[in-house]
């Protein structure tokens, strides 16, 4: 009897630990949002961007990817759009605030983009942890739909600076660890701004990789306002590989190069957005503007 029950007691808690392995993965409602600006209004996600995952048992741990290209494993979480494995660069793990993950929507998806500058379609994200699947989820998905990166969080301080000094465009008290000061109305030399959803590039890059050339300019020209006022374009797209295969950007994030005209307002929080596709990113990022 004693042997009977240490087996027992041993299947037991064998069992238990098997069931929390299992736990199934659950997709918040509306928990897949653009990787820079989280924004919850209904935009959709773009091919090739960034996105954010938000729900529970997402991950058991987490886990960041370390090199590029990226894996579609990460800490035995997959996930996939339309059945297609995503990049992943980032799996969180929090018992209190819920879990995150961070991947590319694949490449693969845009030829489900309806034609058109606004057009939409809905596909089923899955998210699979230690092979338990969640229920699918529909998320929209769209040409292009853009977001800024901010310091952090998707609202204020755009991750925006100077091409010449790297000095992030924001007031010279901001407390950023990085050096900061207004960007200047028609500096030639170009304020850089960090976004994704830009939509495709002139050359594609593999999933969960930066593009084979040094620069790739986006098909579409966004529109960047500074304050209200249009900024000169002189660059959107993605930074690839230089000469040797050193990678110089970063997967799903697009750069501009822009240089702020004349009449556009100064302060130490003007409002900066990107239009593409009929969409315009939130209105609630801001640079600081000096003459």
């Amino acid at each position: 009897m004693h042997s009977f029950r240490a087996a027992s007691s041993a299947a037991i808690l064998l069992l238990a630990g098997a069931a929390a392995f299992a736990q199934t993965p659950v997709i918040a409602n509306g928990g897949v949002l653009n990787g820079a600006s989280f924004d919850k209004t209904g935009q959709p996600v773009a091919p090739g961007s960034l996105v954010s995952i938000f729900g529970t048992n997402l991950a058991a741990a987490t886990a960041s990817a370390s090199s590029i290209p990226l894996s579609t494993t990460l800490s035995s979480v997959t996930v996939s759009f339309n059945g297609k494995n995503a990049p992943l660069t980032y799996v969180g793990h929090d018992p209190v605030n819920g879990d995150q993950i961070n991947a590319q929507v694949p490449w693969e998806i845009l030829p489900l983009v309806p034609p058109g500058t606004s057009g939409s379609t809905q596909v089923p994200v899955v998210v699979t942890r230690n092979g338990v699947a969640s229920a699918p989820v529909n998320v929209s998905v769209g040409a292009a739909a853009p977001g800024i990166f901010t310091f952090p969080g998707g609202i204020g301080q755009a991750v925006a600076y100077g091409n010449s000094d790297g000095a992030v465009a924001a007031p010279g008290t901001a407390g950023l660890p990085y050096t900061s000061h207004p960007a200047k109305i028609g500096d030639p030399q170009t304020l850089v701004i960090l976004a994704t959803g830009l939509g495709p590039v002139a050359n594609i890059p593999n999933d969960g990789d930066v593009p084979s050339v040094v620069t790739s300019p986006t098909v579409a020209t966004p529109v960047v306002t500074v304050g209200g006022v249009p900024a000169q374009v002189v660059f959107s797209g993605m930074v690839g590989r230089d000469s040797t295969g050193k990678a110089l950007g970063y997967v799903g994030v697009y750069q501009l190069n822009i240089i702020i005209q004349p009449g556009t307002p100064t302060g130490d929080a003007v409002k900066l957005q990107i239009s593409m596709n009929g969409i315009t990113s939130r209105p609630d990022v801001t640079i600081a503007v000096s003459n």
